[in-house]
């Protein structure tokens, strides 16, 4: 048994600006092995660390959806992603 894919998902846009990487479509999704060439390198920076919590078994911290979710760390975009795993098919 190998480590659980991970699925990441644009879920809201707080900032006045757009994504300077063009991650702009509310519901878009990537797969973290597959996809991360197409991803924003300092959403990727911010998020990495509950990623690898999730792969390897961890919980990371739970929002008041009941999800995981973080933001990018760019002040005038502030993308929010949920991050989860996915059972392969």
């Amino acid at each position: 048994m190998g480590r659980p894919k991970i699925k990441i998902t644009l879920v809201e846009q707080k900032g006045p600006d757009k994504c300077h990487r063009g991650i702009n479509e509310i519901g878009r999704s990537w797969d973290y092995d597959t996809d991360r060439g197409d991803f924003c390198p300092m959403a990727m920076h911010s998020l990495f660390p509950m990623i690898d919590i999730l792969r390897f078994g961890g919980e990371p911290p739970v929002s008041r959806f009941g999800d995981h979710r973080f933001c990018c760390p760019d002040a005038g975009v502030i993308n929010i992603f949920k991050i989860e795993t996915v059972e392969e098919e």
